[in-house]
């Protein structure tokens, strides 16, 4: 029986597991959206959310706890600055995963683990300039 024991294995030991998921945590709060396995988006999901709601708390022993499990100096400090703020009246649930398919390669679930609120925006094309470039010197 698997009494008390949450998370997957994801087919790794502890150490690489650990890693797997700070490098994913880091990447996407940098990032605040990542295309990964679906398998690892839920993962990384209550990870994530756990240190938003650290950076809700911004007391220095949240930030610390923070610098402990993230990589990176700089996405802290986003965390604590531009994060915490934005979802400072949410009570949880900051992210969202969007299943896209398979992966062309082995077949695996991919998904989309994205930030609530940074929707994807499609960017608009760029007009022609073609007609702009003939224009004749006279």
């Amino acid at each position: 029986m698997r009494h008390l024991v949450k998370g997957k294995k994801l087919r790794r030991n502890t150490a690489q597991r650990r890693a797997l998921l700070r490098n994913l945590v880091t990447s996407f709060l940098e990032k605040e959206r990542i295309r990964t396995t679906l398998a690892k988006a839920k993962a990384t999901r209550p990870l994530a959310e756990k240190m938003i709601t650290l950076a809700k708390k911004n007391t220095l022993h949240a930030r610390r706890q923070a610098l402990q499990f993230i990589n990176k100096k700089p996405v802290v400090k986003k965390l604590f600055e531009e994060l915490g703020p934005r979802f400072s009246e949410r009570p949880g649930g900051y992210t969202r995963i969007v299943k896209i398919g398979p992966r062309a390669g082995d077949g695996a679930e991919m998904a989309i683990l994205e930030l609530i609120g940074s929707e994807f925006k499609k960017k608009e094309k760029k007009k022609d300039l073609k007609g702009k470039s003939k224009k004749k010197k006279a």
